[in-house]
């Protein structure tokens, strides 16, 4: 049984997730859990959201509790890119990218 929650168009970069979700991956859950809630990094607060999101699918569809369950698969993909100008001395511009990222997280019970 595998249960999966998605979020979209998070306004950080998929590498400064990557950093995060790469510590995580292939723990049970509940260590998971504990690892981001200490983890210094903005982005481990947006991916403990999507896990106990992800948890709650998995008890809501199939009754299961969360000491069974683990992280099966994590990634973070790019996202569009929003293009903004920074003004600079004499006139110039200069481009600022500012992107977003999804983030998708699947957690599966132990059998």
């Amino acid at each position: 049984m595998e249960a999966k929650a998605k979020q979209t168009d998070i306004k950080m970069t998929a590498r400064k997730l990557r950093r995060v979700i790469n510590e995580v991956r292939g723990k049970k859950v509940l260590e998971a859990q504990d690892m981001l809630r200490f983890m210094p990094y903005f982005a481990a607060r947006v991916v403990e959201k999507n896990l106990k999101a992800a948890v709650a699918n998995a008890q809501e569809k199939f009754g299961v509790s969360p000491e069974s369950l683990k992280i099966s698969e994590i990634y973070a993909d790019e996202s569009q890119t929003l293009r903004r100008g920074k003004p600079r001395a004499q006139g110039r511009i200069y481009k600022r990218l500012k992107r977003t990222s999804h983030l998708t997280l699947k957690v599966s019970d132990n059998k």
